[in-house]
């Protein structure tokens, strides 16, 4: 890391209104900004071994909690519905209209995923890329679309996610790695896949 990164990371870290910044300069991992988020994000409560993408956005921190290994792509958790203002003039009300989101261990929320208020994202769930899930996901599922529905079990999607990849021509590069990423590995990787999808072509 830089001196310029480790010193705009330093003063981040100390001054939270420095976070524009810290994502620009350092553009920092999803591991990286996750940590970050967890001692200046402003959520309820966050656990530990999550990854959060740059790109998600969170209307009110607050009502937010985030269990232990969780990974959240570029999606948006609302916590309010901001049609209440136009509401309570409309038809001289005083209401009010928030709610928490509560995502339990080990799920993962997708690309362009949207999670209204007042939910619940049971434990080892998976919210698929462009989702909006407007109700609690039971522990254990896949769901997608919108709104959001039950498409299988995690289990299930396990299942074959191992078979596919089981049948994978790197599939012993992969066993070999340490974590879900090593940066050695990667170039090779790339070219056998490359050479799989487009073949000749490639």
């Amino acid at each position: 890391m830089s001196i310029l990164k480790m010193v705009t990371a330093a003063l981040a870290y100390k001054y939270p209104r420095l976070q524009r910044w810290y994502v620009r300069i350092c553009k920092p991992s999803s591991l990286e900004y996750a940590a970050y988020l967890k001692v200046h994000g402003g959520f309820y409560a966050m656990g530990e071994l999550n990854s959060i993408n740059v790109g998600a956005t969170f209307t009110d921190p607050a009502y937010v909690r985030i269990g232990n290994n969780c990974a959240l792509s570029a999606c948006t958790l609302l916590g309010h519905d901001g049609s209440v203002r136009i509401l309570n003039n409309a038809y001289g009300k005083k209401l009010d209209s928030v709610g928490k989101v509560d995502i339990r261990d080990n799920c993962f929320i997708g690309h362009g995923a949207i999670v209204m208020p007042r939910v619940t994202i049971g434990p080892n769930s998976i919210v698929a890329a462009g989702a909006v899930v407007t109700g609690d996901v039971p522990p254990g599922t896949v769901v997608g679309g919108n709104p959001a529905r039950f498409i299988c079990t995690t289990a299930a999607m396990v299942e074959r996610m191992e078979a596919r990849s089981n049948g994978y021509p790197w599939h012993e590069m992969i066993q070999r790695r340490k974590t879900s990423f090593d940066a050695a590995m990667e170039p090779e990787l790339v070219r056998m896949r490359q050479d799989t999808f487009y073949g000749e072509l490639h």
